[in-house]
């Protein structure tokens, strides 16, 4: 695809619509998850990953505003500021589709990317508590470095254009190992929760499941959207279809959003940890919200984002009103 047809430019205008939409949906999520992790700070010790959290957050929201603002500018000049340009739309992008702050908006977009890469790949190690699950997540992950400094610097020198050319023979390239990954990694996790999942509701039933994993844990945790979007956007990319930049907005616009449901899950004390799901011992602990509770003689208090579930043998609830212990044969379950 070469020039900017019109079908390219009503999918970019949908794009840029949905980008809208989406992007009042992450000014939510980034308030509500700034709200609890500020509140987290002041009575936790772990002020460390709070700190990288709400970094992580408020550096995704900066990127995505860039995307999103470049997009609405460009759209601006082409279609009002230039309605008159010699050649009409298609010519104003065939000179224009290089300009500099299109440049900034394809880096924001790679270093999101990388970010809510990172952050996904981070993820499913703490689902599996298995450095060796992520090892070729890892290494995809440096080959999207590697051409994504290429795509950016492709499109962005003169007569460069993202959808032709050398530059968008790279972007295949980039985008097919980037969303490579996302499928990898989602797949590991989705997997992970499925397993654990149906083990947990085996032995404890699936009111204590469900918090962890439920559809929306499979769908928050594995970054669903993020991935299905982007091979969407893969595929009619790969296609030459004029229709990819539609889907390249719901792909950018995920690689924020998702991310950041993720966080506020782990805000909110719903996400998996490295004690989620393991089989020794024999207690139960539980977290979330800031509230407590009991039911049926367990206590359960809520203010970290922890659950460790040991001894998924046969247990009882001890009756002498202990903080969430079970007592019961140490059976343990082969992980």
């Amino acid at each position: 695809m070469s020039g900017a047809g019109p079908l390219w430019q009503n999918s970019f205008y949908i794009g840029n619509t949905f980008n809208a939409i989406l992007y009042g949906a992450e000014l939510v999520f980034y308030y509500k998850t700034m709200l609890l992790l500020s509140r987290a700070r002041a009575v936790t010790r772990s002020r460390r990953a709070i700190t990288f959290f709400m970094f992580f957050s408020t550096a995704s929201l900066v990127l995505i505003t860039i995307f999103l603002s470049t997009q609405a500018i460009f759209g601006e000049e082409m279609w009002i500021v230039n309605v008159n340009y010699p050649g009409g739309r298609t010519e104003y992008f065939a000179d224009h589709v290089a300009v500099w702050y299109q440049t900034m908006g394809t880096a924001a977009s790679i270093i999101l990317q990388l970010m809510g890469d990172g952050l996904l790949i981070y993820r499913c190690f703490i689902v599996w508590s298995d450095f060796r699950v992520v090892i070729i997540p890892c290494l995809l992950w440096i080959a999207t470095l590697v051409f994504g400094i290429l795509e950016c610097y492709f499109t962005g020198i003169p007569d460069g254009n993202f959808f032709a050319g050398l530059a968008a023979d790279i972007g295949v390239v980039y985008y097919a190992l980037a969303i490579c990954l996302n499928v990898l990694v989602t797949s590991f996790i989705c997997g992970r929760i499925i397993t654990q999942g149906r083990r947990m509701d085996k032995h404890f039933g699936s009111e204590i499941s469900n918090t962890y994993f439920s559809a929306a844990a499979l769908v928050i945790e594995s970054a669903l959207p993020y991935t299905l979007s982007g091979v969407a956007f893969l595929i009619s990319f790969g296609l030459n279809s004029e229709i990819s930049i539609l889907f390249l907005s719901f792909y950018v616009m995920f690689t924020c959003v998702s991310p950041q449901m993720l966080i506020l899950r782990v805000a909110c004390g719903r996400a998996w940890n490295r004690g989620t799901g393991t089989l020794e011992g024999s207690t139960l602990g539980f977290s979330g919200p800031d509230n407590e509770g009991s039911r049926d003689g367990v206590t359960i208090r809520q203010p970290p984002t922890t659950i460790q579930l040991r001894n998924m043998g046969k247990a009882n609830v001890s009756s002498d009103g202990s903080e969430g212990k079970f007592s019961g044969r140490p059976d343990t379950v082969a992980d």
